[in-house]
């Protein structure tokens, strides 16, 4: 086999990550067409299409492969500078996790305080549901992903880190006005819910399941923020399903009322991440799982 030729796997990166030739040009400094011949060399040398040339661009299942190969790699490089040339490496890490909203919104960023004091790392966080987090790892885009599934993939591992209760929550006013009946299918149908996004179907599902009832059999607002959420819900116009952590201060008080006390749904979150970690790649990892264990249910 002849050896890789990685300025071709990086101009792959840079496309995939810019979603533009041009502006991956810009990045790396070079020519559009540049950039454009190393991506057709890189196929050539594997014989397959590595970039799926829509729109958006993204990576064909083993440009994918070749991606996460390739972010290993750099984080090898980053480590052997540091052992090299202790005193003279100030370069910046830049570490990219896929992570859910609710999380982020809560406990996320303190489990990463103490690193980023310490280490000069440049985050980018990609939001997205638990459910679909996992997927940006698998495709290379990621370092690590906070994931509810469990599974992982080759060259990748997981730890458990806890449970997350979600609690389906209303103020006394919102179910005075909708539910003076009780909750109840007819009663539903007339309130307004709350869903992140067409790809997050936590709330959609949970009425199914508890209720029969359909999304488009009641009102649903679209809302991407986990903090809105809670804005909404404690402005009287809608319910909706909130984590254990970010309910709790409100149910205590009495602002909020826990719909559904017998039947709160429950998801264990996952940290993925590269088999193959190093430095502060690990200390990342081991700051997020020991911090959100202290958050989140065992």
């Amino acid at each position: 086999m002849k050896p890789i030729d990685y300025k071709l796997i990086h101009a792959l990166d840079a496309v995939v990550k810019t979603k533009s030739f041009d502006k991956a040009a810009s990045l790396l400094n070079i020519t559009q067409s540049a950039v454009s011949q190393r991506i057709k060399q890189l196929e050539s040398f594997v014989a397959q299409p590595v970039l799926v040339r829509g729109s958006p661009l993204s990576a064909t299942i083993l440009g994918q492969t070749l991606l996460r190969h390739f972010a290993q790699v750099k984080l090898l490089e980053n480590e052997l500078a540091d052992q090299l040339f202790p005193n003279e490496s100030t370069s910046i890490v830049p570490i990219s996790i896929a992570v859910n909203a609710d999380s982020l919104a809560n406990w996320f960023i303190p489990s990463l305080a103490v690193v980023l004091k310490k280490y000069p790392i440049e985050l980018h966080l990609q939001v997205c549901d638990e459910l679909r987090t996992k997927e940006l790892l698998r495709k290379g885009e990621v370092y690590a992903a906070l994931s509810c599934q469990a599974e992982t993939f080759t060259g990748c591992k997981v730890q458990e880190i806890g449970k997350v209760d979600y609690i389906l929550c209303a103020t006394p006013d919102f179910v005075r006005h909708y539910f003076k009946q009780g909750l109840t299918q007819a009663s539903l149908q007339h309130a307004p819910g709350v869903e992140f996004d067409q790809h997050d179907t936590m709330h959609c599902d949970y009425i199914a399941k508890h209720f029969g009832l359909r999304l488009g059999d009641y009102p649903c607002h679209v809302v991407r923020s986990s903090e809105a959420f809670v804005t909404m819900a404690l402005a009287g116009v809608a319910y909706c399903l909130l984590p254990h952590f970010q309910a709790q201060p409100y149910l205590q008080n009495g602002t909020l009322v826990d719909l559904m006390p017998a039947h709160h749904l429950s998801r264990t979150m996952y940290w993925h991440t590269w088999v193959l970690e190093r430095g502060v790649y690990k200390m990342v990892s081991q700051s997020v799982v020991e911090y959100g264990r202290t958050i989140l249910h065992s």
